[in-house]
C-alpha cells in the first residue's frame, strides 16, 4: 500500500513525514511528492498545510494540474484523503484570511477568523487543547474523548452541514477541529505533534 504526502511547498512538513514513517515502519510505503502520476497511483493521500489559507491555495495552484489531480483522487475515485491544519481548511468553498480566496470546495463552508472576543483570547490559538469527539469515526478508533491535541491556528473551518463534524475544541467558541465526509477526513490540530493519541489517528488513517 502506498500513502502519499503531498509536498507543494507549503511550509515545513518534516514532522508530518517523520510521524507517518514512524507509524508505518516497513508495512506501508510513504512517499513525499507533488508528482501527479504518483499521487494518482496512491492508495491514500495526506494534504498538509502551514501558513495562511491564501498562501497554501496559491502554492497548490502553482503546481500545474495538482488541484485537478487531488479532486479526481478524492471526489471522483473516492480514495481516502486526510487534510491537516490548513490542509483541512482548504476543503472549504472559501477562506477569508488576507483576502477572499476560493478553496477546493469539497465540503461546503467557509474559513473565518476565530472570534477572540475583543482580545480576551490570544490568536493564534497555540498549544494543547482538549477535543470533544461528537461522532464515531474510524480515524478516532481507540482515541479517548477529551484527549489533548496540539493546535496552531487563527482561523477556523465552519462547515454548512453539521453532520460532517467529528470533533470540536473549546477556544473562545466551539471550534470544529475534525471533519469526515465519506472518504475525506481532516484535522485542524496537528496529529503529528500530538503525542501518542495523534500517532493513533495517523495509524487509524493508514489502516483504513
Amino acid at each position: 500500500m502506498k500513502v502519499t504526502i503531498v509536498d507543494y511547498n507549503s511550509g515545513n512538513i518534516s514532522s508530518v513525514i517523520n510521524s507517518f514513517k514512524e507509524v508505518a515502519q516497513d508495512k506501508v510505503n510513504i512517499e513525499v511528492t507533488s508528482d501527479l502520476n504518483k499521487i494518482k497511483l496512491s492508495d491514500k493521500v495526506v494534504l498538509p498545510g502551514q501558513g495562511s489559507f491564501k498562501s497554501c491555495v496559491e502554492a497548490l495552484n502553482k503546481i500545474n494540474g495538482l488541484s485537478d489531480t487531488l479532486n479526481e483522487f478524492a471526489i471522483m475515485y473516492k480514495k481516502p484523503l486526510l487534510g491537516i491544519c490548513v490542509g483541512l481548511q482548504m476543503f472549504a468553498d472559501i477562506g477569508y484570511e488576507e483576502i477572499e480566496t476560493e478553496g477546493l470546495g469539497w465540503i461546503s463552508g467557509k474559513v473565518a477568523k476565530i472570534d477572540n472576543q475583543n482580545g480576551k483570547y490570544k490568536l493564534p490559538h497555540i498549544g494543547w487543547n482538549q477535543i470533544s469527539i461528537v461522532k464515531d469515526s474510524k480515524i478516532f478508533k481507540d482515541v479517548e474523548n477529551n484527549s489533548h491535541m496540539y493546535f496552531v491556528h487563527s482561523y477556523e473551518f465552519i462547515p454548512e452541514d453539521k453532520k460532517v463534524i467529528l470533533a470540536t475544541t473549546d477556544y473562545s467558541t466551539n471550534i470544529v477541529c475534525s471533519v469526515e465526509k465519506e472518504n475525506i477526513f481532516g484535522t485542524q490540530f496537528h496529529p503529528e505533534k500530538s503525542d501518542k493519541m495523534g500517532l493513533k489517528i495517523i495509524d487509524n488513517f493508514i489502516s483504513l
